[in-house]
């Protein structure tokens, strides 16, 4: 281990007791095995957690440095992401999940669901031994923190999180070669003397209420009860690690596992046949391998398991030499290893006949079945899987690298008020729901606060200004909330337009069909809290209120459905932020800064939207504009700004006559630098 520096974290006999035996493997580990009615809740254990994982972040502090990356592993320490994220919010952090995550239903039980998920998503790549795990975990982010994914990516603020399925391996070449080692030689000869020339079925596990071990000699005992004349001709060699056996429903098992084995025995038993050898300790590397390559069939059935490296071990040892494996389907190392002979761990009929298939299996398609797997086992290898995590990872910390470049600093933040200070003519452009306003489920809940009412009185007052709310609102709200203000107006996407205290039509009242707005009303009673909102030119079905997953399957359909009937109606779909609309296509918000473009010359122009649909007045404005995404990161604009809160703040330093002064938390050179990208970005661009 030259090179290596280890940290130990050292914890009191409390803590041991409260976070390691109480809520990693009381309450997280069977809850993520699905044996939910194993899993305890305690106060107790929830701190001691936190807790520990606190201590953990501080060892971590005081060793890294800038430019570190953290890899943290399974399920122990999965607060510790966002612990270290509020210390250090640029840190590189990679998380791997080792055991299984299971489906939302089963994990929205956990108490502490939604701390647990915002502590790993404050890593930047997130990865599972398979697709099934990936997908259970982006399932409960959306459901329980209604958080969107697209795909396999999330945006939080200013960075990306983003999943992956990486199959852990093992080391093959290990493995595979070891029968050519002297020392193996001589334990194999030991280990076939040991069992004579009885067939051998090995199971190898650790002491474990997942890993099926009852459920497996019950199928054993099956076996030999339907086929009595197998009787004296195999064994199975039971090798069972010694694991948390003082542990109540794990001493439970030990007994209950010891009770099954005597009755088999004592059963079948006869003067020189003894049907369940069993091992109650751990074996010697070359031991182990010796029993590997000697079985005529592995038996590696668990209930549920993240992975299962004993398959792979068990396919890698057999160096030309037969052998199956009979795999569980509910192993992660089921989705590699299609050639074993897979079955339902809890269907005892069908390890009795997954036993007998596997002993009267002809060799050439015993062979064959392990070349398939080796071939799959011998590249995908605890290194490669290893080096594809650091790979992904680094990929994802580029990107954010990338993200981060695009927020808006208190540095830019002073260019653009030096910027627009300089100005003599400005045009300001202002989207409303999520930008001026944060976005409610249900819209009418939007309205404008006293302290928004005032700065955009604020900034109208200064005559060198002229204000434009954009919005996809209909007129008659934006009338109602912000009419009282002398300012303009588009809504409708462009639809229509107030100048001069006078609203205008770029468009006539919509006649919607009897057709089309019967889908989309059936569509909000096949959706639970989704509403229809009717404008004059534009329908909008909102499902913000749904279910996460729910909603967007309803939105996929309904654009599926309505697709061909706009095209023959000449209306356009837009899928926004929790909404799908359809208008005419003839204008937009682009549409509306087009419009005002032809009407004057400004020196300066900023614009300030959050959603798709925004993108479209970012696009039509000149290069030199500053352009503001508020939320998720676009290419579209210039800068990122994560928070709808920071929006108020950022257009009352505008709207403020003096100068901006010295930016709270920021040194002068880190000010002057983000002066300086913000006007070599400008002179780009020009």
């Amino acid at each position: 281990m030259e090179g290596i520096n280890f940290h130990p974290v050292f914890l009191s006999e409390t803590q041991i007791k409260n976070y390691y035996e109480g809520y990693s493997n009381s309450t997280i580990w069977p809850l993520c095995h699905y044996f939910f009615v194993y899993t305890l809740y305690r106060n107790s254990f929830w701190q001691s957690y936190q807790e520990v994982n606190q201590l953990f972040c501080d060892a971590i502090c005081r060793v890294i440095h800038p430019g570190d990356k953290v890899w943290i592993q399974d399920y122990q320490p999965m607060l510790l992401p966002g612990m270290l994220r509020k210390v250090y919010p640029n840190l590189n952090i990679g998380y791997f999940h080792h055991i299984p995550f299971p489906s939302y239903e089963l994990f929205r039980i956990l108490p502490e669901r939604a701390e647990i998920l915002k502590g790993l998503l404050d890593a930047d790549f997130i990865a599972f031994h398979t697709y099934d795990y990936m997908r259970h975990f982006i399932s409960a982010v959306k459901r329980v923190l209604r958080i969107d994914f697209k795909l396999d990516e999330a945006q939080l603020g200013n960075r990306v999180v983003e999943t992956d399925a990486l199959p852990m391996g093992i080391n093959y070449g290990l493995y595979h070669n070891a029968s050519s080692r002297p020392e193996v030689r001589r334990a194999i000869d030991r280990t076939r003397k040991f069992f004579g020339n009885h067939k051998l079925i090995l199971s190898v596990d650790r002491l474990d209420y997942s890993k099926g071990i009852l459920h497996r000699l019950w199928g054993f005992a099956a076996f030999l009860e339907c086929h009595p004349e197998y009787c004296g001709k195999v064994t199975l060699a039971m090798v069972i690690v010694p694991s948390r056996d003082h542990v109540d429903s794990y001493a439970e098992l030990k007994t209950k596992i010891d009770e099954e084995i005597g009755s088999i025995n004592g059963q079948y038993s006869t003067m020189d046949w003894t049907p369940v050898c069993y091992f109650y300790h751990g074996f010697s590397f070359e031991e182990l391998v010796a029993m590997y390559y000697i079985a005529d069939v592995a038996l590696v059935t668990p209930l549920r398991d993240g992975m299962n490296l004993v398959a792979k071990e068990y396919v890698a040892s057999k160096n030309n030499n037969p052998g199956v494996l009979i795999l569980s389907e509910m192993a992660g190392a089921a989705i590699e290893m299609t050639d074993a002979l897979l079955i339902n761990p809890n269907d005892t009929e069908e390890i009795k006949q997954a036993i007998c298939r596997a002993l009267e299996m002809p060799e050439q398609e015993q062979l064959k079945r392990l070349q398939h797997m080796q071939k799959i086992i011998s590249v995908q290898t605890v290194n490669k899987w290893a080096a594809d995590f650091v790979s992904e990872w680094s990929d994802t910390c580029r990107k954010n690298e990338q993200l981060r470049k695009k927020r808006i600093s208190a540095g830019i933040i002073g260019a653009i008020k030096m910027k627009y200070n300089q100005a003599k003519q400005r045009l300001i452009l202002l989207d409303y729901d999520g930008t001026l306003a944060s976005l409610k489920t249900r819209p009418e809940n939007a309205k404008p606060t006293p302290e928004l009412i005032a700065t955009l009185q604020k900034l109208v007052s200064d005559p060198a200004n002229h204000v434009v709310v954009n919005s996809g609102r209909d007129h008659f709200t934006l009338e109602k909330w912000l009419g009282n203000l002398p300012i303009a107006m588009a809504a409708e996407h462009g639809a229509f337009y107030k100048e001069n205290g006078i609203w205008h039509k770029n468009i006539n009242k919509a006649e919607w069909s009897s057709g089309l707005v019967s889908i989309l009303k059936l569509f909000v009673e096949k959706t639970p809290r989704s509403h229809l909102e009717v404008k004059e030119t534009t329908l909008a079905w909102h499902y913000r209120e749904s279910d996460a997953w729910l909603g967007a399957l309803r939105a996929q359909q309904l654009i599926n459905v309505l697709v061909n009937i706009c095209i023959q109606q000449k209306l356009q779909i837009i899928q926004g932020d929790k909404v799908v609309e359809i208008k005419s296509p003839d204008y937009n918000k682009g549409s509306e800064v087009r419009r005002q473009l032809e009407k004057k010359h400004y020196d300066f122009i900023i614009a300030m939207g959050d959603d798709t649909t925004d993108e479209d007045m970012f696009k039509a404005l000149p290069v030199n504009a500053v352009t503001i995404k508020v939320g998720y990161v676009s290419e579209a604009a210039s800068y990122n700004m994560p928070s709808q809160t920071e929006v108020l703040p950022f257009l009352q330093i505008l709207a403020n006559k003096k100068d901006m002064k010295q930016p709270i938390g920021e040194n002068v050179k880190t000010s002057l630098k983000g002066v300086f990208d913000f006007f070599r970005d400008l002179l780009k661009t020009k």
